[in-house]
């Protein structure tokens, strides 16, 4: 028969949550910037005023509601982020990004496209090598 016996420190397992923990934890913090990042270029692409923007340029906000919906969230379950607005006068901001038909008041109107989501992606999708740089710890 063969046995040992420990003396001395601890034996010390390997914890898999000690390291997963941090990966999580890291994913969580840098898609929750990177959307932070998203919205924050979205609004400040949608400028108040009156007059009505020109198509292919980012929308006017003329009640500034569209501006004030524009939400981001971390899906744990996915490990993804979501951007976007949140239900806008049925569906106004997906016309507005991509552009299209719907009918109004019993009339069939035309929009044009007026991206801001979609280049604000763009603009800071660049950023996110930098943001996990040095993130797991």
């Amino acid at each position: 028969m063969i046995g040992f016996k420990l003396r001395g420190r601890p034996v010390q397992m390997f914890n898999p949550r000690a390291v997963v923990s941090p990966k999580e934890r890291a994913t969580r913090h840098v898609l929750s910037r990177f959307g932070s990042f998203v919205r924050r270029t979205a609004r400040s692409s949608i400028r108040k005023r009156k007059r009505v923007s020109g198509s292919g340029d980012p929308p006017s906000s003329h009640e500034g509601g569209l501006r004030r919906l524009l939400l981001f969230a971390f899906d744990m379950a996915a490990q993804s982020v979501v951007v976007g607005p949140l239900l806008y006068r049925s569906g106004v901001a997906e016309l507005l990004e991509e552009g299209g038909q719907a009918v109004r008041r019993g009339k069939r109107v035309s929009y044009e496209p007026r991206p801001f989501m979609g280049p604000a992606y763009q603009e800071n999708l660049p950023k996110v090598p930098s943001l996990w740089r040095d993130s797991i710890k």
